[in-house]
């Protein structure tokens, strides 16, 4: 696909307009790749039947750098849409996708994160089928941003709501956190460092689909800690239920290599942007169950319980450190990490 000819090396004004070199790019490049019988009847939108109850999210990407080490712009846009619709406890089945695209950006960038948006879709076994293609002049964008929204029946043993959540409920967390910030984090102009550390970015909605089949509303909320990482999620969760949460600094997984570039940067770590990871808060009868199954998954192998809900100090989050004393976990005042996904 990247040997394309549209006769240009770089999107320009031209491929926004709505005219030839419009259809063009949309015919050679977006249709080709996406061709489904809902997309490829080439209309304002798609009809799609869907039956139940129905979860629906909607994100935008404007991450920099574009490329990134363990993904791209494209499989960032795909698995955070799709994950954000698995935390509801749906299973995704359809997305929307837009582009907005600043004049001059490479048409091999643009071939490439296209391509890159397929392979994610596919894998994470839903269609595209609406979108729009925007051009903007140069230096009045970046490069590229894009919106996903996505569409997925909820699962039909699925009842999420923190409004379920009592004093005693466990806290799981499916794997090792800031990874994701901390690789963007490493190509950032001015910032660049040496490091072998990867976005986590992947989809979560299979391993999720599993743990609905088998503990169906023991599962009481799902969260994905993106922006604001761990720390945010949390504080958000406590302030909602008006109780307290308890975790434990021995028990948060965390590589070496993330913690040292963390402290290199003066970053906390709980605070650090995830792309493959979620948040499980469940009945404690199923805490050994549920780590178990996760376990099995490779996007779940390092599942561990962190901490519980409890009644102390509601609204807030307490961390009990590794030297025996505690700390609060405040929520983020301001923007740690700009541009993070």
């Amino acid at each position: 696909m990247n040997k394309i000819d549209l006769g240009y090396d770089t999107i320009n004004l031209g491929h926004g307009s709505g005219g030839l070199m419009t259809r063009d790019l949309l015919d050679k490049i977006i249709f080709e790749t996406f061709s489904n019988p809902y997309l490829d009847q080439k209309h304002d939108g798609s009809i799609i039947q869907m039956d139940g109850k129905m979860a629906i999210s909607t994100d935008s990407f404007v991450v920099s750098p574009i490329f990134f080490k363990g993904g791209n712009i494209g499989d960032l846009a795909i698995n955070g849409t799709v994950n954000d619709v698995a935390m509801c406890g749906a299973i995704p089945e359809f997305l929307s996708l837009a582009f907005i695209v600043e004049e001059g950006l490479a048409i091999g960038d643009f071939i490439k994160i296209v391509e890159t948006i397929k392979e994610t879709a596919d894998k994470s076994g839903v269609k595209i089928i609406t979108g729009d293609t925007k051009v903007v002049e140069r230096g009045k964008g970046d490069k590229i941003f894009i919106n996903t929204t996505g569409f997925g029946k909820v699962h039909p043993k699925a009842d999420i709501s923190a409004k379920k959540i009592k004093p005693g409920d466990k806290i799981i967390i499916s794997g090792p956190i800031a990874q994701h910030g901390m690789a963007i984090m490493s190509q950032r102009d001015g910032l660049e460092f040496e490091s072998s550390i990867e976005s986590d970015t992947t989809n979560l909605n299979f391993l999720v689909s599993k743990l609905l089949d088998s503990f169906g509303d023991k599962i009481h909320l799902f969260r994905d800690p993106t922006r604001g990482g761990l720390a945010s999620v949390l504080s958000e969760i406590a302030s909602d239920i008006q109780m307290g949460v308890n975790i434990i600094e021995s028990k948060l997984p965390i590589d070496d290599q993330v913690a040292a570039a963390c402290e290199m940067l003066g970053l906390d770590p709980l605070f650090v942007a995830n792309e493959g990871i979620f948040v499980s808060i469940v009945d404690p009868e199923i805490e050994a169950e549920i780590i178990e199954l996760m376990q099995k998954d490779d996007k779940g192998k390092r599942a561990i319980c962190i901490g519980e809900i409890t009644e102390e100090h509601p609204n807030k989050v307490v961390m009990h450190s590794v030297i025996g004393g505690k700390r609060m976990v405040t929520p983020l005042l301001g923007e740690q990490l700009p541009r993070i996904c």
